[in-house]
């Protein structure tokens, strides 16, 4: 009877401590991870302070050497070009271009495309290519502008050309964001400097977005125009504040702001915590503009949105045109984007062309590809899109250079390797597949009235501005000298949430040494615990609820924006006649028309220029024209073709790509004509004529199969390829009509 009380006893209490035990083990967890949050934020708060003093704070995980100070140049800038030193075990091919990033200047600090291995640096390392480095310092030079960092990035990439002389083509430029508008701005200047130009995250055309959704293109509106611009300027005593752009940036996702980004490092605080201390280091370390910068980007760009649409000059007059940009364009942007969406990146090509043939007549190569769900910041820093993404456009940046003129979208799927060994030695698989400005169309453009209420917002922008100009501004000014407009700038509450969570805040001194404590006794909860599930469904329900609040606050932006600017007085008001259309495009530029029409009477002249190389060329374009696509199989295996050639008859990447286009236009400009006159392209040698032909259908082997039509083509291109139909044209008969050869197609 005794064993049997006993045993009842320790029953009860076994279950007792069942009953207990899951909350004590949550509590327990809860107050430590409560513990090791305040520390983290406490070493954030620290970072930051530390990194607010140096004259140059970045993030680059990558060694790196000092090449141009902007500060050196006759216009000198807060711009640095530097060299990343590729780490051990890298190699460098130097006949490959030279890779270039371009840091964002948008409010945050420097370092972002390459503040990890898994980068954009590191994918250019990884395929091969020097890569440099174009970064900025905390202060900006008093008196820069916009058009003199172009002027200093032109200089930069001169002196990256200058470095690399066995290099076969210019230097590919990355430019993140912020940067991406700046470096095609330089490329319409300097056109020759520049090889492919990848935007990534990029807005070009300012008010493009679709209704329901995008509601920060509405901010400029709400808030009169950019005279706020001009106030906080004159606040900063010149000096224009970054913590400005990026409390702006925030204030989008208030569920991620205000609570999924802390409640991921608290849930994970174990191992989330170096992440998180990482991306905040580059977040949390706000820089500054010269107030006319800030005011230039905000009137002619955002507010403006005179890019895309040919509108701004140089200070010499010359005008900023992006049809001058002669370099292959990629855009890659993401539907997960808020700040960027697809309609702002790739808007400005249909504010230049009405028609994809206008693109191909004026030798542009555009190129986009969209990810379906990665965010702003993602797209430059996710390793995922780093190792899938970025590590592809490095790998076939060749070929895209290589690509005839037009409109393409690239597409990365997981495939298998190609047909050939060596062809393809990665998981993935980039194709280029012709479109229409209708693909873009379909993205989501702007109705008419909405056009004219952006252009109303323009109007009446101006108008704000002078106003304060006139009569705020010197009031302004004299209230706030540059000691005063110091110390308001450290009470910016971006700043502010870091230094009071910092050592300079002694209530969080003890948290060091409590967090220490904590590490040593650690005790995690259990994954089945149920007050952690309880947890997790309430945090999800205050992401939900502030989700709702900003998606809320956005459909109220938007009405309020589309009822105010709708409103026809206030569109009268702003000098704007009911009836009248607002759509903005490019002008038409006859000088250019007139150099194209010459270009296309040049060409015709060219149908029997070349020889053996020229005609397997125009062969390859002629079959797979209208297959409207090409994968980097190919472009494989056309670099190992090339490896195989005798040195003699090897052609540059440079050459090549002249050869490509030329043969392209012939074809694309008259079919008929461009066969005609290829049997006088070849050699009479029978051998290497079917030399010739074997090389085309290696070529055409290395991809997908041919479509009937593709196949109906090369049947044609292997009749011209036979000794007798040569024959036949050398005595002035076409093949195609008799003369000794067999019926073609």
């Amino acid at each position: 009877m005794q064993r049997i009380a006993v045993l009842k006893r320790q029953t009860g209490k076994t279950m007792t401590n069942a009953i207990r035990n899951p909350v004590q083990e949550y509590l327990v967890d809860a107050a430590q991870r409560c513990v090791l949050l305040l520390d983290t934020l406490r070493q954030r708060g620290n970072r930051s302070l530390e990194e607010s003093t140096k004259v140059a704070p970045h993030v680059l995980e990558f060694e790196f050497e000092h090449i141009l100070d902007g500060k050196t140049l006759p216009r000198p800038t807060n711009y640095q070009l530097v060299r990343i030193i590729p780490p051990p075990g890298t190699r460098i091919d130097p006949t490959r271009p030279p890779f270039v990033v371009v840091d964002p200047r948008a409010g945050h600090g420097p370092g972002i495309g390459g503040m990890k291995h898994d980068s954009e640096i590191g994918a250019a390392f990884a395929a091969g290519h020097a890569c440099y480095f174009i970064g900025f310092l905390r202060e900006p030079v008093p008196g820069q502008t916009v058009e003199d960092v172009c002027r200093t990035e032109a200089r930069f990439l001169e002196e990256v050309i200058a470095r690399h002389p066995e290099a076969e083509g210019k230097p590919v430029v990355i430019a993140n964001c912020q940067a991406g508008w700046q470096m095609m701005m330089t490329a319409a200047l300097r056109p020759e400097l520049t090889g492919p130009i990848l935007l990534v995250g990029s807005p070009l055309s300012y008010w493009g977005g679709v209704r329901g959704k995008n509601p920060l293109r509405y901010l400029g509106g709400l808030l009169g125009g950019t005279w706020l611009t001009a106030l906080a300027g004159d606040m900063g005593a010149g000096r224009f504040d970054g913590a400005n752009l990026i409390s702006n940036f925030e204030s989008m996702n208030p569920g991620n702001t205000y609570w999924k980004k802390l409640y991921n490092l608290y849930s994970k605080i174990d191992e989330e915590a170096p992440r998180y201390l990482e991306f905040e280091t580059w977040w949390g370390t706000p820089v500054l503009m010269n107030a006319e910068e800030m005011q230039w980007i905000a009137d002619e760009l955002f507010i403006g949105n005179k890019l895309s649409t040919g509108q701004l000059r140089a200070s010499d007059g010359t005008r900023i045109d992006l049809r001058n940009v002669t370099s292959p364009i990629i855009v890659f942007c993401s539907w997960g984007d808020d700040i960027t969406p697809p309609q702002q990146a790739l808007g400005w090509i249909t504010d230049l062309y009405d028609h994809e043939s206008e693109i191909v007549a004026a030798g542009q190569t555009i190129v986009y590809t969209m990810h379906d769900s990665i965010g702003h910041l993602g797209i430059f820093v996710s390793g995922k899109v780093a190792n899938k993404e970025h590590t592809e456009f490095a790998r076939c940046m060749e070929m895209i250079d290589l690509m005839p003129p037009g409109l393409y979208e690239a597409v990365i799927t997981e495939e298998a390797s190609g047909s050939d060994p060596g062809v393809k030695d990665d998981k993935y698989l980039l194709r280029l597949e012709v479109r229409t400005l209708e693909d873009i169309r379909k993205l989501g453009v702007n109705p008419p009235e909405d056009e004219r209420r952006f252009a109303t917002v323009a109007r009446v922008s101006e108008v704000n501005k002078s106003l304060y100009r006139t009569f705020a501004a010197p009031v302004v000014r004299s209230l706030f000298p540059k000691p005063v407009a110091r110390a308001v700038q450290q009470l910016h509450p971006n700043r502010l949430r870091f230094s009071l969570l910092s050592d300079r805040n002694p209530l969080l001194r003890p948290v060091k040494v409590l967090a220490d404590s904590v590490r040593t006794r650690r005790q995690k909860v259990s994954a089945d615990n149920p007050l952690l599930s309880v947890e997790r469904a309430a945090s999800s329900w205050i992401a939900s609820a502030l989700d709702g609040w900003g998606a809320m606050r956005g459909r109220l932006q938007e009405a309020t924006f589309l009822g105010v600017y709708g409103l026809p007085a206030v569109q009268a008001l702003a000098g704007f006649s009911p009836g009248t259309s607002e759509r903005r495009h490019a002008e038409r530029d006859l000088s250019r028309e007139i150099a194209q029409e010459r270009s296309r009477s040049e060409l015709r002249t060219r149908y029997s220029s070349g020889g053996f190389l020229e005609a397997v060329a125009r062969a390859l374009v002629y079959i797979r024209l209208p297959e409207g696509r090409i994968d980097e199989r190919g472009f494989a295996m056309l670099t190992s073709l090339r490896a195989e050639a005798p040195p003699e008859e090897r052609r540059s990447m440079t050459e090549l790509k002249q050869l490509l286009k030329e043969q392209f236009f012939l074809v694309r400009l008259d079919e008929d004509r461009a066969l005609e006159s290829l049997p006088a392209l070849l050699p009479l040698d029978p051998e290497t004529r079917r030399h010739g032909l074997a090389l085309v259908q290696r070529m055409l082997g290395a991809e997908d199969a041919l479509s009937p039509e593709g196949v109906r083509r090369l049947q044609r291109i292997q009749a011209l390829f036979e000794p007798r139909p040569l024959l036949a044209a050398s005595s002035g008969t076409s093949p195609e009509r008799g003369g000794g050869g067999r019926a073609v197609g």
